[in-house]
């Protein structure tokens, strides 16, 4: 049990907790629940309207060519799918952005088996729709260990089926937390990636995906392992 009477407190702690990524993420929804309990009733609702909409159906699956991207890194160039599995498999992360907890969570964690993960030739890509100069606190989270590109309007995210609207009620909410979706995006739209995982081998085939409405559970590092394994037997 996480005992912090802050999110910010928690959080630092969560991320170093001896556990699943799910076990870590769940702490973390308990956590928000409990001293945030307008922001988890505002996610409750939104994962019920993500549900009811069947977000994600359409999502590529298992066997299926994973839709290419070109978008841009860091460095300012453009990387494609085509490249990047030319190189070996690829582990791609969808997330909401910079700001989100859980994304930082996740990709901290991913990044801490950044070494089991490149023993397997796999690189993990994380694409986000905010603009490359909001990343720095990622990078640093996770050591500069992933590439992160920016998905500007969300436009792969909607190839993939994967984007939801947020809502009037999460954009107050957030706005008084100081979370500026329409700064981060350049856009006052409140769309973000529907979280997702997918694994992607060498013929650009899906090997394993991870697709939820409930972003507030991911594809733990086990799963991505054991996919990255069939992937070279």
């Amino acid at each position: 049990m996480i005992s912090k009477d802050t999110l910010a407190d928690a959080f630092d702690d969560i991320c170093m907790l001896d556990a699943p990524l799910n076990v870590r993420l769940s702490a973390y929804a308990d956590k928000l629940r409990e001293l945030n309990f307008p922001f988890a009733e505002a996610y409750d609702d939104l994962v019920a309207r993500l549900y009811a909409g069947e977000v994600g159906s359409s999502a590529p699956r298992v066997g299926e060519i994973m839709p290419t991207f070109v978008l841009p890194s860091k460095a300012g160039t453009a990387i494609s799918l085509e490249d990047l599995v030319a190189e070996g498999p690829v582990v791609i992360s969808l997330n909401r952005g910079h700001w989100c907890p859980f994304c930082k969570i996740q990709l901290r964690t991913i990044a801490a088996y950044h070494h089991k993960i490149s023993e397997h030739g796999a690189r993990v890509i994380s694409i986000m729709p905010d603009r490359q100069e909001f990343f720095e606190e990622v990078r640093s989270l996770t050591g500069g260990k992933l590439e992160i590109l920016s998905d500007v309007d969300n436009g792969y995210a909607l190839s993939l089926g994967l984007v939801m609207w947020l809502g009037e009620t999460l954009e107050v909410l957030m706005k008084g937390r100081g979370y500026r979706l329409d700064v981060y995006h350049g856009s006052d739209g409140w769309f973000v990636p529907v979280p997702a995982t997918f694994v992607v081998g060498r013929n650009q085939k899906v090997i394993a995906r991870y697709v939820d409405a409930d972003f507030r559970q991911r594809m733990d590092i086990d799963d991505i392992l054991d996919a990255l394994k069939s992937e070279i037997v």
